[in-house]
């Protein structure tokens, strides 16, 4: 039965690539079986326009959010979703995360027509990703590959490979299995190869910070051990100088109340050698992990790591 019969109705923002939409109607379904009326607002955010610069260039992958918080702010919808990685670490006075939800897989995914694994490339052979972390993680990996910049939303990735564009492509795995392309992953990086970006396969919601009605209601959506490791990540990435987009992968696991954080740092350029960093402890609240992530970011940065002020910013959306 629902749990609340006579709920205002809603409306969630969300950008309109075909992942973006899985997200909300996801989003929407939950909702709705709780006994909301939701609908969706599609939006086309600044980061889906432009398409031949990298994010980095351009203002970071905080440009998939704004047009969503100005639809919060003047009212024509009351929650926008996210893809987590894709949300800035600050987030703009008046708004909030209200709600983490479970977490898909977090990995990367490499996907090839002709070769079933990293390993198997060619010499030279031409790998496509926009993001500077996949970027440096992969020079670590194979100092002789190309790696290639490659823009746009899912599909358009996948149809830039297909075309003969790359060799190969790394994407999130958890956007190719929630649209029901697990069958063009040849393989699932492990963590220990390919350390994935701080929240890579969580969803968070973000609504007006004055909505309590509405933080209530998305409560029962929401997934504490998800909301406690990426908390960590987030804060290593926060705690690197504020932004989710440089050469930073943060990952965090949960066992029990001990939480398990790696974090890596990379020099895209390549003259600063691969930096990483671990730590564990005790984590059964926000600012335990937040503590924890903020002790990883000062290992980082007592190997060599350089902050925001001295590092590119990297751009992933998918």
């Amino acid at each position: 039965m629902p749990v609340n019969p006579h709920p205002s109705p809603l409306v969630i923002a969300t950008r309109e690539s075909r992942l973006a939409l899985w997200q909300a109607e996801h989003v929407q379904a939950l909702l709705r079986a709780r006994g909301h009326t939701v609908s969706l607002l599609g939006m086309t955010t600044l980061g889906d326009q432009i398409l031949d610069r990298s994010l980095s260039k351009v203002g970071g992958k905080g440009l998939f959010v704004k047009e969503l918080e100005t639809a919060l702010q003047d009212g024509r919808a009351q929650l926008a979703v996210h893809s987590l990685k894709d949300v800035p670490m600050e987030l703009p006075e008046g708004f909030a995360l209200a709600c983490v939800m479970e977490r898909e897989d977090p990995r990367d995914a490499f996907v090839s027509p002709t070769f079933a694994s990293l390993a198997e490339l060619p010499h030279g052979a031409v790998v496509g990703t926009s993001s500077l972390r996949r970027q440096v993680l992969l020079q670590a990996l194979r100092p002789d590959l190309r790696i290639e910049p490659l823009r746009g939303n899912l599909d358009t990735r996948l149809r830039k490979l297909d075309e003969g564009q790359y060799d190969a492509i790394v994407l999130a795995a958890a956007g190719l299995k929630r649209l029901g392309l697990d069958a063009r992953i040849r393989t699932i990086f492990d963590p220990t190869e390919m350390l994935p970006a701080a929240g890579q396969g969580a969803l968070g919601i973000e609504v007006r910070t004055a909505r309590y009605d509405l933080i209530e209601a998305l409560a029962p959506l929401a997934h504490w051990p998800t909301w406690l490791t990426v908390t960590a990540e987030r804060a290593v990435s926060r705690s690197m100088g504020g932004s989710c987009s440089m050469p930073l992968a943060a990952h965090a696991r949960l066992e029990g109340d001990q939480l398990h954080l790696d974090a890596a740092w990379g020099d895209p350029e390549g003259r600063i050698p691969l930096v990483r960093a671990h730590a564990a402890g005790t984590v059964l609240t926000l600012e335990q992990a937040n503590a924890l992530g903020q002790a990883v970011a000062t290992q980082l940065r007592a190997g060599g790591a350089i902050g925001v002020a001295g590092a590119a910013d990297s751009a992933s959306a998918g």
